[in-house]
């Protein structure tokens, strides 16, 4: 229970990853605070993590938007008492295409999205962490911000972005002991890259199985890596067993860049 008596929110919580993580931190004791863009989406996943209502709390919220982000943060304070954690899971993944036909302004979406909705994320908890004795934030980034694997240029710069930006702000945040870290997954098996997969095989008359087996072939651990395990790093770094960890970027790839 490396949770119990923590109070963490979570953006992004739709399907996919930010449920599991939800999932995970409330099974690690945590309370939570989710939010997401769908209030009857999150009014659903709320019902299902907690039917009693006591550990779990929701609030829908644009992260490009810091009034909402800071109506998130006061939400956790309001109900909870603290907050002690935050896990920065929404996202915008539609900037694909290659350069000379891309919508920039997916590009641009991106990242006010990406980086900039995560920095007001990060301004509206900060005061909530510092006033905890400090917290841990973490980032979910991409491997696509090193590896050009798919056509998604703008996605994967924003990612860099990203990283880059979590830099600055473990060094400004630390001596408010508020750690700040990046979990960076490359393929993860959950519902888009389930869709990807179909995707392909239909377009290529070929069998689902034939296109894992042609991701997977470049994975040393021999299979996509499922959602629930980019979680369980998450929740490990947001957790007080990583209490002297900050500006660093955790692999969750199978090893598939350790070629």
């Amino acid at each position: 229970m490396i949770l119990e008596g923590h109070t963490i929110a979570i953006t992004g919580v739709g399907g996919g990853l930010g449920s599991e993580i939800a999932r995970a931190a409330l099974r690690d004791g945590a309370r939570l605070v989710i939010a997401a863009r769908s209030e009857a989406a999150l009014a659903d996943t709320a019902a299902k993590l907690d039917p009693s209502g006591k550990r779990v709390a929701y609030r829908t919220c644009d992260i490009t938007k810091p009034e909402e982000c800071e109506a998130l943060a006061s939400l956790a304070t309001e109900r909870f008492g603290a907050l002690n954690g935050v896990i920065q899971v929404a996202a915008y993944e539609a900037a694909f295409g290659e350069v000379e036909k891309a919508d920039l302004e997916k590009w641009r979406r991106s990242f006010e999205t990406n980086v900039l909705g995560a920095v007001n994320v990060v301004r509206a908890a900060a005061p909530a962490l510092r006033e905890a004795g400090g917290g841990g934030i973490v980032f979910i980034g991409s491997q696509s911000a090193y590896v050009p694997q798919l056509p998604q240029a703008g996605y994967g710069a924003s990612k860099g972005a990203l990283q880059s930006t979590m830099f600055y702000l473990a060094k400004e945040l630390g001596p408010d002991r508020i750690r700040v870290n990046t979990v960076m997954p490359s393929w993860m098996w959950g519902p888009p890259v389930e869709s990807f997969v179909k995707m392909r095989a239909k377009a290529e008359n070929r069998s689902e199985a034939e296109i894992v087996s042609e991701i997977t072939s470049g994975i040393p651990l021999g299979e996509i890596v499922p959602d629930e395990d980019v979680a369980e790093a998450a929740i490990f770094l947001v957790s007080g067993r990583a209490r002297s960890i900050t500006g660093q970027t955790l692999m969750v790839n199978g090893g598939e860049l350790s070629r």
